[in-house]
């Protein structure tokens, strides 16, 4: 959530920076001015009806003390007025302060200078590419008939326990994603991140706290009985852990990993694109996030996508990075660079990690801050990514490092896996 305090200050820069994202925010910006200013219009006579009654009350006690009964009775009515006024002018302060609040969960957040405009994923920049296109004397095939040749993923079987888009994965393919996911956990760890085992569902407050809700509440698996949601990444429980939490000074770096399954309706996704792997109700994935001083946020920023580089690299994949324009920017991020890594098969580019930073956007919501130089409370800064999301990598390294007998296995992963080939 954007600060009131910058959307007073910086109107029409923010307003010209949502246009980023093809997003016309100049109504709701009124409406919110306006509001806001009532509101600190009744916040003001608020506070000074609770002052005069708070005076009165003192004087009313020294009276009685003076053996003024009068005049402390006469007192005593006065209040009972001033408490009327106090009563409808919090109501009135309450009132606004909700459908100020309510607005601003409409706005998303500004993109960052470096962010270019643009509509959807065919403006986005390419900002690197990394590695050599994998070439075959023969013709390769795709996961998900690499999978069904050595038995490592049952697709129809997950169809027929939950649905589609919930693939049963046996034998080395389920020890496959088991090293897969230690071994992001050892990098991670090795990289300075504390792992965390967060729950798998969250309330409504962790899914405004990041930004989920109200913004992809129809891609969230909700359960109404218990009023909860489960998550569709690990970043919403591992970002929740801090919030409300004001930390004690300015020498801080937080740094946190934790694996766990994700849930994601993808509602409209259908056809070929969201065939095998490549796009689940159901997957893995190993992420890391970061909570920072605002100073070192691009430098965490930067250790990030070197971080998720670094892995890809040890896994042999071919990869590129592109920074998100503003119309394919999530909601909540000022600035996201995305991996794609190359399927040899499907001569495609399939993401495989999103790397962002929402600078003070979560923090606001979360009520997450800090303690500065003088005292004052200062909001943190968030970051978060994935480090890295299991379907589209596995699905990569069965076409990409594919023999005419089987498929290689990346040196990295001998250890965790037990096995060189399948």
């Amino acid at each position: 959530m954007l600060e009131i305090q910058r959307i007073r200050n910086e109107r029409q820069s923010v307003i010209d920076g949502l246009k980023k994202r093809h997003f016309d925010a100049s109504s709701i910006i009124e409406d919110l001015i306006l509001k806001d200013e009532e509101w600190r219009a009744k916040k003001g006579e608020l506070e000074s009806v609770s002052s005069q009654l708070n005076q009165i009350s003192k004087e009313i006690g020294m009276l009685f003390q003076q053996g003024k009964q009068d005049e402390a009775n006469e007192a005593k009515q006065q209040t009972n007025v001033l408490k009327e006024q106090e009563s409808t002018l919090k109501a009135e302060v309450d009132a606004l302060d909700e459908a100020m609040t309510a607005l601003m969960y409409q706005l998303p957040n500004v993109p960052n200078d470096l962010v270019k405009a643009g509509r959807n994923e065919n403006d986005n920049e390419i900002v690197e590419e990394n590695g050599q296109t994998p070439q075959f004397d023969f013709t390769p095939l795709p996961h998900w008939d690499i999978a069904e040749k050595f038995r490592l993923i049952d697709f129809e079987l997950g169809v027929k326990i939950t649905g589609a888009g919930f693939p049963v994965y046996r034998g080395k393919g389920a020890k496959l994603q088991r090293a897969l996911i230690s071994f992001f956990l050892d990098e991670a760890e090795k990289a300075g991140y504390e792992e965390h085992t967060p729950p798998h569902v969250v309330n409504e407050a962790s899914g405004f706290g990041t930004g989920q809700l109200p913004d992809k509440e129809g891609q969230m698996y909700y359960i109404a009985e218990d009023d909860l949601y489960l998550i569709p990444t690990a970043e919403v429980p591992l970002t929740n852990m801090y919030r409300g939490v004001l930390l004690p000074d300015d020498n801080f770096s937080i740094k946190i990993t934790g694996y766990t399954p994700c849930f994601r309706r993808e509602a409209g996704s259908y056809g070929k694109d969201v065939r095998g792997l490549n796009r689940l109700h159901q997957f893995d994935k190993v992420e890391i996030v970061r909570i920072e001083h605002p100073n070192n946020s691009e430098a965490a920023l930067n250790e990030m996508i070197a971080h998720v580089k670094g892995l890809l690299e040890k896994l042999g994949l071919q990869y590129r990075i592109l920074r998100l324009c503003g119309g394919d920017t999530g909601f909540a991020a000022a600035m996201t660079y995305d991996f794609e890594v190359y399927s040899a098969a499907q001569d495609k580019w399939l993401e495989v990690s999103s790397v962002s930073r929402f600078d003070t956007f979560q923090s606001t919501r979360l009520k997450l801050r800090f303690k500065n130089a003088d005292k004052k409370s200062q909001l943190c800064h968030t970051l978060n990514g994935s480090a890295l999301a299991l379907p589209r990598i596995v699905a990569a390294l069965l076409e990409n490092h594919q023999t005419q007998d089987g498929v290689n296995i990346p040196e990295v992963l001998h250890k965790y896996t037990g096995f060189t080939t399948i």
